[in-house]
Formats: C-alpha cells, structure tokens, sequence
C-alpha cells in the first residue's frame, strides 16, 4: 500500500534533474502509468478542482488554480492576454504638432496609453459599409454615461518633451478592442504562471551542509533549526522557489535533495494595467473560456448523427 501511494504521489509530480526534466506530461493521458487510468473523469474533476485566492494588491491578483490540466491553465493566460476586451486610442487626428515628436511616433505612443473606460459600457465596431452613414450626435453620450470618468488611467505617463513655444494640438477617438488584434488593447502588464514547486530532503542536512543548503534556495525556502545542539535544515517554504537548480553544483548536496513540482497546481500572477482591476479580468476571463466552451458544444449539437 505505501509503494502504491508513493507511485500516487510521484505521478503528481515533474521532477527536476541536474540535467533534465522526468516525468515531463502535464496532460491526462491514458497510459503514461501502468496500471493506472489516466483519463479524464468530471467526477473526479468536479471534486478536485479549486481557486484559492493568494494575494491582492493594488493592481496585482496571485491565485492558485488546483485541479485543472495544462492546456486549461494556458488557454486561461491567453484568454487573459489577448481576448479580455479594453478601450484605447484608434485615431489621432493631429491639427497641431510642432514638437520634435513626429506624428506617427506621437499616435503610437498615444495608443499605448491605458484609457480608464470600462469596455463593458461599450460595443465592438462592425464592418461599415456607405448603408451605415447616419448621423450621430456626440453631444448626448453625456447622457448616455452620466457617471463615467473616461481618461487615461495614470496621469504621469511621458507624451513628448516640448520646448517653449512648441504645441501639440491633437483629436483622439477611442474603440473597444481585444489584445490579439493589438497589443494596446492588453487589459495586463503580465499574466503568468507556473507549477507550486515541491522540494523534499530525502536525509538529515545539517550544520555547513544546512546553511549552504539555505544559500542555494531562495529566501525564505529553507529554514535552518536549532535542535539539540545542531543546525539541521528544513523545507520553510517552497511556494518561494524560482528552481535555480543551484544544489545541483554541490556534490555534497545534489543527491540529498529532490526538486519537483506539483503537477495540476498552477500559480497565476496577473497584474493589471489599472483599466479593471485584476480579479474583474479574472472574472471576465472565465466568462470568455465559459462561451468558448458553449460554442463547441453547439457546435457539436448541430452536427447531424447517421
């Protein structure tokens, strides 16, 4: 039974060597173990599968996702990236530039600029063809969002460095749009994630050894105790690692330790570019991944059965 639960537990695990990686798939696939069933099952899903909110800051949301395959945890980040709309200048209509800026430069820099706009206030542009000229008054959007605050999310953001008597008078218009069409409308800084590391001492490490153990890790990783006497070494906190494989130069100590990480844990660092907060993107992304997933299925519905 313990020979079983240790083949469990490794299984769960991708395990760092010196010079490479075992137990390398992240992706449930019937036979990767024998005599154990790999394949995917909602049951076990729906049981296993949790959010754990790490920490939320201004800006920044760290959270971990358990439970899910990789290809989940990837579509998720590039949902994030690319397909979570935001709002950002589309047109510069410059009346005005004598700066040493010239007006390309100035319009790409202007786009690049976060626009404090909730994109869900507005629609996507469609193809417009001369059917589509009407005239539309600008003057009644005041009244169509009479508590918005639409402008540019930091106020300290460097446009163009004028000399005296230098201007630049410009006309701007704002669209909804997404980031795969264009970087500008990327709602995050970054959106990342990584597998929860896993470090084990497979024997006692202590004195020298413990504190050039502790000097190999990250800070915070490896804690060293006082116990009878001695400095013996132990596993603080190994969320903190960034798997430098630095141990793996100390004969004395590369056989000692074992480096993995937990399969089906994913930490998600996602820091907003301050248009939405971070757990609203979250949110927005999830719904996005939701009508993915629906769309397949009517998709699959609508194919005839022989």
């Amino acid at each position: 039974m313990a020979a079983k639960r240790g083949t469990d537990e490794m299984r769960d695990r991708v395990v760092l060597g010196e010079f490479g990686v075992r137990n390398v798939h992240t992706t449930d696939f019937p036979g990767n173990y024998p005599g154990y069933e790999d394949a995917w099952d909602q049951r076990r899903f729906e049981e296993t599968f949790r959010v754990d909110v790490i920490r939320e800051e201004e800006g920044t949301l760290e959270f971990d996702m358990v439970g899910i395959d990789a290809a989940i945890a990837n579509a998720f980040r590039r949902i994030l990236l690319a397909e979570v709309p935001t709002m950002a200048v589309e047109k510069v209509f410059v009346y005005n530039n004598t700066s040493i800026v010239q007006d390309e430069i100035l319009a790409h820099r202007l786009g690049l600029i976060p626009i404090r706009a909730d994109p869900r206030l507005f629609e996507y542009r469609n193809q417009v063809y001369s059917k589509h000229m009407t005239w539309v008054p600008l003057g009644n959007q005041t009244d169509l969002f009479p508590d918005a605050d639409f402008r540019p999310v930091h106020d300290d953001i460097l446009i163009a460095l004028l000399r005296p008597g230098q201007e630049i008078d410009v006309l701007m218009h704002c669209v909804k749009g997404v980031g795969k069409d264009h970087a500008k409308f990327s709602p995050v800084a970054t959106a990342s994630y990584r597998l929860l590391p896993d470090i084990t001492l497979l024997q006692p490490i202590e004195d020298e050894a413990a504190e050039m153990l502790q000097k190999c890790f990250s800070p915070g990783v490896i804690e060293i105790q006082n116990i009878k006497g001695k400095k013996v070494a132990k596993v603080a906190n190994a969320r903190l690692d960034t798997f430098s494989r630095e141990v793996f130069r100390h004969e004395g100590l590369k056989n000692l330790v074992r480096l993995a990480r937990v399969r089906n844990h994913y930490i998600f660092s996602v820091e907003s570019t301050g248009i939405l907060p971070p757990d609203v993107l979250v949110s927005e992304a999830i719904k996005i991944l939701m009508g993915k997933c629906q769309r397949f299925l009517n998709e699959l519905d609508s194919v005839p059965m022989d």
